[in-house]
């Protein structure tokens, strides 16, 4: 049997991050939350996970055979990449995703490969192209609404309205400018990468989209759409929308 190259769905390659499992001995576990998978598989790809600990050479090589790149959740990135401050509620920082998901967010951006975001990721291609973030949001911004949920809500909780550019991409995808989120974060951006545009914000004014202009699809959203895929079905067209741009 023979294959033409685009007789197959498109590849859709998804970072991970590492996990203790509760067993005896613990054991680490490099992995992805079934979640981001199921959107991508639904939006018709192929989600293939990016494991760590690999060299730059392996990740180019990896970077070069996909069709598009998922950036997902997760602890948050050290604040020395960006110039930032410790602070006492920084958590979940693991130096190596750092490295793998930075080199691979300026690569997509370097050669317009399709690219979705999410909460980190969003957080990651900013500082990626050269923005920094809150290091933790309610201590910079304290009349700012409460976007840590994490814990306390179910995933799929609508926290807040995002108002979104009309002539933005996330607005064509979603077919709205208007659209309830989930919250799940304690960071937020700060200062905006140059080469990045912001088209959706919260109502106190924190970043909740961007998007790379010119580029065929770069789309960084600070929510969670592959927990409300199912509770609004506007949201999976952000994956529809990636693995789209990547069957190109």
């Amino acid at each position: 049997m023979t294959f033409s190259p685009h007789s197959h769905p498109p590849l859709i390659g998804c970072t991970t991050y590492r996990k203790t499992a509760d067993q005896n001995p613990p054991i680490d576990i490099i992995g992805l939350m079934p979640s981001y998978i199921e959107a991508v598989a639904a939006a018709g790809g192929i989600p293939i996970l990016i494991p760590l600990d690999l060299s730059q050479e392996n990740l180019l090589a990896i970077f070069a055979r996909i069709d598009g790149l998922l950036l997902p959740g997760g602890g948050d990135i050290d604040p020395a990449v960006y110039q930032g401050q410790d602070h006492e509620t920084l958590f979940g920082i693991d130096h190596d995703r750092d490295r793998v998901e930075l080199l691979l967010a300026r690569t997509a951006v370097t050669h317009h490969k399709p690219m979705l975001a999410i909460c980190r990721g969003i957080q990651v291609l900013n500082v990626a192209l050269g923005g920094n973030l809150y290091e933790d949001v309610f201590s910079y911004m304290p009349d700012a609404l409460r976007h840590d949920n994490f814990g306390k809500k179910p995933r799929n909780y609508l926290a807040h309205h995002v108002a979104i550019q009309p002539d933005s991409l996330v607005a064509r995808q979603l077919g709205k400018t208007d659209t309830a989120v989930n919250s799940l974060h304690h960071q937020g951006i700060n200062r905006l990468a140059a080469e990045l545009t912001a088209v959706a914000t919260a109502p106190d004014g924190l970043i909740e989209a961007v998007e790379v202009p010119g580029h065929p699809y770069a789309i960084g959203v600070q929510w969670h759409p592959e927990m409300l895929i199912h509770d609004d079905p506007d949201m999976l067209a952000l994956f529809a929308g990636l693995v789209a741009a990547a069957s190109k």
